[in-house]
């Protein structure tokens, strides 16, 4: 695609890269067969293509937002699916970023839309607060009927948090010993809503890592990962946060490091891309990119140590979601599943299984219309398959899914765990206590 970027433009470096990225597609439309909201839509504009248009003109002619553009770029989910159809290598990843953080510079936003993005990024990457403000959700839900307007998103909010009870939040876990492990050192990923919301995830990782030969530690001033901030349009604090994770985990690469292990796997794409958000950071590029080098998804890790000796399980048919972050943004493509085949059970893919469940972040929250219809599609393509469990590889899908579908969503680490000798996941343990 031709540009004509003012050279004054250029020497912004985002504005760089993006008109990098614009000038390499096409035009050819291979991503509107694979974007959700095209799919669904039929609207050029809520494709990749025609968002590129949007954004090119916009950036091109330094141009103050339109409510219209912000529309059609809010409705990207960055399931990043054009990426993998692209045969042109456009990194839309990069340039939809920009974009959100060009209009969360440039466009005022109605009151009521400020105040609730400005709630959850106050909320959502602490732990603490979302532990809170869940535990108020679940006294209000019955409100969300109410909630209508500029107020559906807070409706969304509602409709999402969990209806029971929290689990327990999990005990700071002590560092493991100075014993040395066969296959060396792993820093888990704490995360933000993974340990609030599903705590087993991160003691069915620890015990599975440990298994595998590998000694798990947690690095002391580690935060948010920065994603949900970033895909927000919040550049500055998503940089932020990305600048204290490197301190942090830093200082475990210098004492000697494997891998920086990621459950959630909408974190581990945000991670591996340290080295580019901050690449214009003379204090931490360098450190960045080291960071993101050792970034790995736990179902890599597990591929390259091998799973430890499988254990006397009944067989499952597990139906496997591939998240839109393992899948498109980190191209893990059969990973996940061999490794479930490998552990013995029967591995079942939907139909559709390119196409985004609608959680994408924060999507599910400001976008809860098309986020409800692509959940509900893939909850179908799911039910078709008659397993006995859903699995996936991501916190925000697993919360999605659930909602649409009625059922329990597995992390594949939990049934994995369970397969090499952990305990049964307790959504399966009611079901096979019922079968004998």
């Amino acid at each position: 695609m031709q540009t004509n970027f003012p050279p004054a433009l250029l020497a912004d470096a985002d504005m760089a890269s993006s008109a990098g990225v614009i000038r390499k597609c096409v035009h050819c439309g291979f991503c509107t067969a694979t974007c959700p909201t095209y799919v669904l839509g039929g609207n050029e504009l809520d494709s990749p293509r025609g968002r590129i248009y949007l954004i090119k003109d916009m950036l091109e002619n330094e141009r103050a937002p339109s409510a219209d553009v912000v529309k059609h770029i809010d409705r990207c989910l960055s399931c990043l699916s054009c990426m993998t159809t692209c045969p042109s290598g456009v990194n839309y990843m990069h340039l939809v970023d920009h974009a959100r953080a060009y209009i969360e510079a440039r466009h005022r936003r109605p009151p009521m839309e400020r105040a609730l993005r400005t709630l959850v990024a106050a909320i959502l990457p602490y732990p603490a607060r979302l532990r809170a403000a869940l535990r108020a959700a679940r006294l209000a839900r019955p409100l969300a009927p109410l909630l209508k307007g500029r107020l559906r998103p807070a409706a969304a909010m509602l409709k999402l948090a969990p209806a029971g009870p929290l689990p327990a939040p999990a005990r700071a876990e002590p560092r493991r010993g100075d014993a040395p492990a066969p296959r060396g050192r792993v820093v888990l990923l704490q995360g933000c809503a993974e340990p609030v919301l599903r705590p087993e995830i991160r003691a069915a990782t620890a015990r599975l890592l440990e298994r595998c030969g590998y000694r798990v530690e947690f690095a002391k001033g580690e935060e948010c990962c920065g994603a949900l901030t970033a895909h927000m349009g919040k550049a500055g604090a998503a940089r932020q946060a990305a600048r204290r994770n490197v301190d942090a985990w830093m200082r475990e690469i210098e004492a000697g490091l494997e891998a920086i292990v990621i459950t959630a796997s909408g974190c581990g794409t945000h991670v591996k891309d340290y080295g580019f958000l901050l690449r214009d950071d003379p204090a931490y590029a360098d450190r960045a990119a080291r960071v993101a080098a050792l970034a790995r998804d736990i179902s890599e890790v597990l591929e390259a140590a091998g799973l430890p000796p499988r254990a006397d399980i009944p067989p499952l048919r597990v139906a496997y979601h591939p998240p839109c972050s393992i899948q498109h943004g980190q191209k893990l493509v059969s990973g996940p599943q061999n490794l479930l085949r490998a552990a013995g059970f029967e591995v079942r893919m939907p139909a559709e299984a390119h196409l985004c469940c609608g959680s994408a972040g924060t999507y599910n929250i400001f976008q809860p219309q098309i986020a409800g219809e692509l959940g509900t599609r893939k909850a179908a393509a799911l039910a078709r398959l008659n397993a006995d469990i859903i699995a996936t590889g991501n916190i925000g899908c697993a919360v999605q899914i659930e909602h649409h579908a009625g059922a329990p969503v597995l992390h594949i680490v939990e049934l994995l765990d369970w397969a090499t000798g952990g305990p049964v996941p307790l959504p399966l343990a009611d079901r096979l206590s019922g079968t004998r």
